[in-house]
């Protein structure tokens, strides 16, 4: 078996949220010896030994025009990994490619057009035929794959995401400054919501399971994510009669998101759909209890920790939210036990024995 696999990995979308995150670890850990993405993006990435540069806007014909065919098969990799379902039509080599979640799938009603619909059932079924290997973060995507697909799942392999080392527990003192700099009254419990305002994350019904949650009053919820920026109170929140009762933060820096999830009593995660749910990880890993959807991946990432409700009904997430509320530093514990079995390095270990197996066939 070769001992050392040459791997290649489209990182152009290594800035991004989400997606972005898991490359930023895998470019450090998996030991990639090509990136193909923006040089100023990658030159922070001295890991990765040679860079090719290709800029190119994701999804769509100009990525397929512009991909570095030639400068890559110079390099001669064994593998090409490719973190998400844009794959490279006309790329000859052996390829594993990461799928992440099926959203488009499986809530089509939330595209665009139906064009956007058609092009993204067309290249997963690309992916599921020509992907040499298949990776996935959850056993729900594998499920989902296998759904619509009917796909071959003995290529398919279930590689969890970790949690970054900067995400840990905090002093008091080291958070406290966040009560006048959001103004948060320091008297209330402070309910958390990560993320932004796409349909499938039904920021709607955590809205209305809020306005029925039984002392939400002694309560605020504080939503930090790119879309609550510069934002003013919608009116559904002045419709529901909360908006006294909700703060957004916005758009916050990585070290007041850490905080934020040490400050919080509970972090709620309502999504319809998660490819996986790393925000659960995160406050996990900063201590803080989690109430999330009971849908998708999240019960693999929540395990028997967190607790869950019903998304579509706004009673079932008011009454978890009143039985969650207190329950920070009551479950230490399995909080610390369950959020130790999800690392980067994992991630990075398990990528690189596929693609090992992979360039020795």
């Amino acid at each position: 078996m070769k001992s050392e696999p040459k791997i290649a990995i489209d990182a152009r979308m290594v800035s991004r949220s989400g997606i972005g995150t898991c490359i930023q670890h895998w470019l450090r850990d998996v030991g990639y010896s090509v990136a193909l993405g923006d040089p100023k993006d990658l030159e922070a990435y001295n890991e990765v030994p040679k860079h090719i540069p290709f800029i190119s806007g994701i999804y769509g014909y100009k990525e397929q025009l512009k991909f570095p065919y030639s400068k890559l098969r110079k390099e001669k990799p064994d593998v090409l990994h490719v973190p998400h379902c844009n794959v490279p039509l006309f790329y000859r080599g052996k390829m594993m490619v990461t799928i992440h979640d099926l959203t488009h799938l499986v809530y089509p009603e939330f595209l665009p057009s139906k064009i956007v619909h058609f092009y993204f059932k067309f290249i997963f079924w690309f992916v599921c035929k020509r992907a040499n290997r298949i990776l996935v973060d959850s056993e729900s995507t594998k499920n989902d794959l296998l759904r619509f697909y009917k796909a071959d799942a003995s290529k398919m392999t279930v590689v969890p995401l970790g949690v970054g080392k900067e995400f840990v527990r905090k002093n008091r003192e080291d958070i406290d400054y966040l009560y006048e700099k959001y103004n948060i009254p320091r008297d209330k419990k402070v309910l958390l919501y990560v993320g932004n305002l796409l349909p499938h994350k039904n920021l709607n019904k955590l809205l209305e399971g809020f306005a029925r949650m039984q002392g939400r009053e002694n309560c605020r919820l504080v939503l930090v994510g790119k879309a609550f920026d510069g934002r003013t109170q919608d009116t559904r929140e002045k419709d529901l009669g909360i908006e006294r009762l909700t703060i957004h933060a916005g758009m916050v820096s990585q070290e007041d998101l850490v905080n934020f999830y040490n400050l919080a009593d509970l972090f709620v995660l309502p999504s319809l759909y998660e490819g996986f749910g790393l925000p659960v990880l995160e406050a996990f890993a900063c201590g803080t209890p989690v109430a999330c959807s009971n849908v998708s991946s999240l019960p693999e990432v929540g395990g028997d920790v967190a607790t869950y409700f019903d998304p579509k009904d706004p009673e079932s997430i008011a009454r978890t939210l009143e039985r969650s509320i207190d329950a920070k530093g009551k479950h230490d514990a399995e909080i610390n036990a369950w959020v130790s079995r999800f690392t980067w390095e994992n991630s990075a270990k398990q990528i690189r024995e596929i693609a090992t197996e992979l360039a020795a066939e």
